[in-house]
């Protein structure tokens, strides 16, 4: 841990992707954003909305995350959501 029970951006991003799975029961992917705020640290994840066949049709979807310094979620909701191949070009849309 960072400065008592404060996170460090890498802390926080692990963090990120166990509660983005626990709220949404998806698969995490990756994130994609780790940010300080005031109060906290503003987090991006990748996630896997839908599994298809063949994997390349599958639907993805960026959450964003907010918490506490400590880790503790304040909010988080779903930014975006887009096939995957399409990539995550720029924010919302």
């Amino acid at each position: 841990m960072a400065h008592g029970n404060e996170l460090s951006a890498t802390e926080a991003a692990r963090a990120g992707l166990e509660r983005v799975a626990e709220l949404t029961g998806k698969e995490t992917s990756a994130v994609t954003e780790v940010s300080p705020t005031d109060e906290g640290w503003l987090i991006g994840v990748e996630v896997v909305e839908e599994n298809r066949i063949p994997s390349s049709s599958d639907m993805l979807a960026i959450y964003e995350l907010e918490t506490d310094l400590s880790g503790e979620v304040v909010s988080y909701r779903r930014t975006k959501r887009y096939p995957r191949g399409a990539g995550n070009a720029g924010n919302g849309g």
